[in-house]
């Protein structure tokens, strides 16, 4: 089975409400959205559990229960995604991105080596009530909740503005101007790595799945629907955000329009080149990304 990646070597308090239910539009509001196992709608066996109550909200929640100390889950529909989970016997949340449909969830114990066993399988039929709620609610790549330090920040950045695409822009220009690349830890990163959106923010550096996240996080938790992007930047994997702008529909790799056209939004290459001619150029052309998946 296929191994987690490794993000490495990029080229580069105000109010909020507890909410389960996502509106049918954005709000583009100080929101956040807290992901609950309510037990309705479980599956699985002494070692997994598997929670689909929820999945019309666009997740599930899968709680390993064994003693193994290497655990991956895969979600399946059009593209399989695989996650390590580590074992603290709690649920974790994990997006059902690719919208309505059949999904088949596994869990695989290691074995020996890079040998996986399955321990656990369900098929899922999955109808989302509203397309955008996987890109609203935190899960595993972007985890935060109505206490964390990126939603505060997010909101005193872009809690007093009113049109979505200047909060985007508030944020992303935050990210750009205060965030210094990790170049050390993109060299020494181990397979696995999640981000800690609070940790990343407190230091103000990280490696572009860092930038992301906190970006993903802040954005969300200000009602912006927002994709979590890996991919490819040339040869070489990448992170970066695409938002979801009512009137506009799903803005890909983009952040704001100068009158002519639409910027890549890529905050680890900005940040990095300092928004040289060269960068930019860069990160205008969409040909230069390849998004393989989204969270």
């Amino acid at each position: 089975m296929k191994r987690g990646f490794i993000l490495k070597g990029c080229a580069l308090a105000a109010s909020i409400f507890l909410l389960s239910a996502v509106p049918q539009t954005p709000s583009y509001a100080a929101t956040v959205y807290t992901p609950q196992a309510s037990g309705t709608v479980t599956y699985g066996n002494d070692k997994a559990t598997i929670d689909a109550s929820h999945a019309s909200d666009g997740y599930i929640m899968v709680k390993y229960k064994g003693s193994n100390g290497k655990v991956k889950i895969q979600i399946t529909k059009g593209t399989t995604y695989t996650y390590d989970i580590q074992n603290t016997g709690a649920y974790v949340t994990f997006p059902l991105s690719e919208g309505s449909g059949s999904y088949t969830v596994k869990v695989f114990e290691n074995v020996s080596g890079n040998s996986y066993a399955q321990a656990a399988s369900q098929s899922i039929q999955v109808t989302i009530a509203n397309e955008m709620s996987p890109f609203l609610y935190p899960n595993q790549f972007c985890d935060f909740t109505a206490g964390s330090a990126a939603v505060a920040t997010g909101d005193a950045i872009a809690g007093g503005i009113s049109d979505p695409l200047s909060k985007v822009s508030a944020i992303y220009n935050y990210v750009v101007t205060n965030f210094t690349y990790d170049n050390q830890k993109a060299a020494t990163v181990q397979s696995g790595y999640l981000p800690n959106v609070d940790s990343a923010l407190a230091t103000k550096t990280g490696i572009c799945f860092d930038y992301a996240a906190v970006m993903t996080s802040m954005l969300r938790s200000q009602g912006i629907p927002t994709k979590l992007v890996i991919g490819y930047a040339g040869n070489v994997y990448h992170a970066w955000v695409s938002i979801y702008i009512q009137g506009q529909g799903w803005i890909d790799n983009v952040i704001y329009f100068d009158g002519i056209s639409w910027r890549m939004m890529d905050p680890t290459f900005a940040s990095t080149g300092k928004r040289s001619a060269e960068v930019q150029s860069y990160i205008s052309n969409p040909a230069n990304y390849r998004a393989k998946f989204s969270y």
